[in-house]
């Protein structure tokens, strides 16, 4: 890495301010923990030099205009805007950021989006033929507008074309993100350094889902339901089969699975599975526990159980996910 590494933020009206300030904030805090061997020097480039307002209302003060963003950028970040809409958020499309971007990408040595600036890369350009994230709630727009990007909604982060872009999810992503970009650069355990001096009490890796099973599915219009999903996530050692929940409702067995069905998009026995591998994958990315600890923990039983589980949910074996994914806890 450069004695000094230049990293260059976008920033624009509307942009999210964490996009911008935590990224920043993990950079500084990489050269205050290396006693400034880091060398991140970050820039904030803008439509104008001079305020900016955020989407929380701050304003931000540009250190560059777009079209004096001249020498070295070892990294080229990229955050992101929304407008709400009745359908619920639409990342904007800004046309002089999608310019800047091809004609300022190619040059820089790394280029990262945050959340819903994936949408803005895209539009350049530079996410055809790969595959990237955004936020949970544009992925299906990114995917819509963009066919010739593979668009996977669940990663914290995705690293492609050998390490040189990086798509990130939102909106806390973004430090995993940037935490991610530190290890690269200065190694683990920097990055760890940086991540207790932000009290993050693990520091996620990019495979790890964005929202966890319960969030993942819609909110149901019954309250009886999500009270009996919330219920499952905290009872998962116990009886959870169909007949179980059913009788626990006060529904017939079949009337039940129609409901929860039409109610969350999945069958009881599939919901019930899901929230058990990801106790189980938890356990497994933070503790040393065998296997067997992990399946009864998880309510899955036996070690036979928690393969099957887990070749079901994820296409993988509880000691490659363990392997790939294994985190310390600080």
């Amino acid at each position: 890495m450069p004695l000094s590494h230049r990293v260059v933020i976008a920033v624009f009206p509307d942009v999210d301010l964490l996009d911008v300030t935590g990224p920043a904030e993990v950079f500084a805090l990489a050269n205050r923990v290396t006693r400034g061997r880091a060398g991140y020097e970050v820039h904030l480039a803008g439509p104008v030099v001079g305020a900016v307002r955020t989407s929380a209302g701050v304003r931000l003060l540009t250190d560059v205009s777009f079209d004096r963003t001249d020498g070295r950028v070892d990294t080229l970040l990229v955050p992101g805007a929304v407008d709400m809409t009745e359908d619920g958020p639409v990342a904007r499309i800004d046309a002089q950021i999608v310019r800047w971007l091809e004609e300022t990408a190619p040059a820089a040595r790394r280029v990262a989006s945050v959340c819903v600036g994936a949408h803005l890369l895209a539009a350049a350009g530079l996410l055809d033929g790969k595959t990237a994230t955004t936020h949970w709630s544009t992925a299906a727009q990114l995917a819509a507008d963009h066919p010739a990007v593979t668009v996977d909604p669940d990663p914290i982060f995705v690293r492609t074309d050998r390490g040189r872009l990086w798509t990130g999810a939102g909106i806390s992503a973004c430090l995993d993100l940037a935490l991610a970009l530190v290890a690269e650069d200065q190694g683990e355990d920097v990055a760890l350094a940086v991540a207790r001096q932000l009290v993050m009490y693990l520091r996620r890796q990019g495979g790890q889902s964005q929202f966890s099973v319960p969030l993942s599915r819609p909110v149901s219009d019954r309250r009886d339901i999500d009270e009996l999903r919330l219920w499952i996530t905290e009872h998962l050692c116990e009886d959870l089969s169909a007949a179980a929940l059913a009788a626990r409702m006060c529904l017939s067995e079949r009337h039940f699975a129609r409901v929860f069905k039409q109610e969350t998009g999945t069958s009881p026995a599939d919901y019930v599975e899901a929230a058990r591998v990801e106790t189980a994958r938890r356990l497994l990315e933070s503790t040393d526990c065998p296997l067997e600890k992990v399946a009864s923990a998880a309510g899955l039983g036996s070690v036979e159980t928690l393969h099957r589980a887990f070749r079901r949910q994820l296409a993988s074996t509880p000691a490659a996910y363990r392997r790939r994914f294994r985190t310390t806890a600080l």
